[in-house]
C-alpha cells in the first residue's frame, strides 16, 4: 500500500510540474484532463503527506526514550507516542477507504426518474414529494435542477416526472437513491382515517457525454408532434414536441418541456444516451454477481429501499436497517445521514471484499 502511495504522490508531484508548462496552459483538454486528475488525486495524497509527518514523528519519540531522561519527561513522550499511534492508525484507514476503486460516473451529473406505482392518486402525489426532496437536496448543495419530462395529474404530483441535476458529484451522492420507496399515510381523500400504503420508483442515471457511447444517429427515429398542457399559446400548434426511438434498443424518450423542437431534442437526447448508457451497465454488471452483492442493495429498480412512514414521522431504509425519527425535515431534503450511512456501508463491503 505505501507503494502504491508514492507513485501516487510521485504523480501529483508530476501534475504540479505539468500544470505549470506553457505547452499545457495553452492546450485547454491537456490542462482540463490533468487539473482533474491532480483534483482526484489531492485528498490521498494529503492523507499520505500526514501519515508520513506522524510516522516520522512516532519515530522520533521512540528513540527519545532510549535516552536517560526523568521520570516526568518518560512520562510526557509515552503519551505523544500513544497520541501519535492512534493517529497514524486513523491515516492508514482513511488512506485504505481513498485507495478504494472509485466509481467512473461519480463526478457526473445525473438524470432521475421518478414514477408514481402502486396507488394511484397517492402514489402520484408520493411521487410529487419525492421530486421535491431531490430538488430540495439539490438546492442546499448548490445543485442546477432542470425538468426534462413531466407528466402531472388532476390531483397534483405526477404519474412521471423526469429531471436533471447538475452539479459536481451529484451522481456520487445520489446513486443510491435507486429503487422503490414506499409512503405509509393516510390520503387526504380518505374519510376513514385509514392508512395506505403507495410505492414510488426512482432511477438514477448518470449523464453519458457523447465520447463515452457512441450513438449512430441513423439508429434514432425523430417523430415530432404538437405540445399538450401549460406553455402558452404555441400549445397544440406547433409540432415542438419530439420523441426519440433508439432501434437497436427500443429505447424511446419524449419531451415537450420548451417551445423549441431544437431544444427539446438536446434533452431528449441527454435522457436516451443516459438510458443507453445505463442499459449497457446493467448488462456487463449482471456478469459480476460477487461484485453485485458487495454493493449496497443491487440497484434493482423493483427493489424496496425505502419507507415513509407519516404517522410515526419517520423514514426507514431497510438495506442498512437505519431509521430517523425526522420524516419532516427528510422530505426538505436533509438526506445526509442516510447518504453518509450508505456511503460507509458500501466502503466497508468493499474493504471486507479486498481483505477476503
Amino acid at each position: 500500500m505505501l507503494e502504491r502511495l508514492q507513485s501516487l504522490e510521485d504523480r501529483y508531484n508530476k501534475l504540479n510540474e505539468l500544470l505549470s508548462d506553457p505547452d499545457v496552459i495553452s492546450d485547454v483538454n491537456k490542462l482540463r484532463e490533468y487539473s482533474k486528475e491532480q483534483s482526484d488525486l489531492e485528498d490521498v495524497v494529503q492523507a499520505y503527506r500526514a501519515y508520513k509527518n506522524v510516522t516520522n514523528e512516532l519515530k522520533d519519540a521512540k528513540m527519545m526514550l532510549e535516552d536517560d531522561l526523568d521520570d516526568e519527561m518518560t512520562e510526557m513522550v509515552k503519551m505523544e507516542i500513544s497520541d501519535l499511534s492512534s493517529r497514524s492508525e486513523e491515516l492508514e484507514e482513511e488512506m485504505k477507504v481513498l485507495l478504494l476503486p472509485k466509481d467512473p460516473n461519480d463526478d457526473k451529473n445525473v438524470i432521475m426518474e421518478v414514477r408514481g406505482a402502486a396507488g394511484g392518486d397517492e402514489a402520484a402525489l408520493f411521487a410529487g414529494d419525492l421530486y421535491r426532496m431531490y430538488s430540495r437536496y439539490a438546492e442546499n448543495h448548490g445543485w442546477k435542477i432542470e425538468v426534462i419530462e413531466a407528466h402531472s395529474t388532476g390531483v397534483g404530483g405526477y404519474k412521471e416526472i423526469i429531471f436533471m441535476i447538475n452539479g459536481t458529484g451529484a451522481y456520487s451522492q445520489l446513486k443510491y437513491e435507486n429503487g422503490a420507496h414506499r409512503v405509509q399515510r393516510v390520503p387526504e381523500t380518505e374519510s376513514g382515517g385509514r392508512v395506505h400504503t403507495s410505492t414510488a420508483t426512482v432511477a438514477v442515471l448518470p449523464e453519458a457525454e457523447e465520447v463515452e457511447i457512441d450513438v449512430n444517429e441513423n439508429d434514432i427515429r425523430v417523430d415530432t408532434f404538437a405540445s399538450s398542457g401549460p406553455g402558452g399559446q404555441s400549445v397544440n400548434t406547433t409540432m415542438s414536441a419530439v420523441r426519440l426511438t433508439h432501434e437497436p434498443t427500443g429505447i424511446i424518450v419524449s419531451c415537450q418541456d420548451e417551445k423549441s423542437q431544437i431544444k427539446n431534442k438536446e434533452k431528449a437526447m441527454k435522457v436516451l444516451r443516459a438510458r443507453i448508457y445505463d442499459k449497457f451497465q446493467q448488462e456487463a454488471q449482471a456478469e459480476y454477481d460477487e461484485t453485485r452483492k458487495s454493493a449496497v442493495g443491487t440497484g434493482d429498480r423493483s427493489e424496496r429501499i425505502r419507507t415513509y412512514n407519516f404517522p410515526q414521522n419517520r423514514v426507514t431504509d431497510h438495506r442498512i436497517g437505519l431509521t430517523i425519527q425526522k420524516l419532516d425535515q427528510i422530505l426538505e431534503g436533509k438526506l445526509e445521514a442516510f447518504i453518509d450511512a450508505l456511503l460507509v456501508e458500501e466502503q466497508t463491503k468493499k474493504l471486507e471484499q479486498i481483505g477476503e
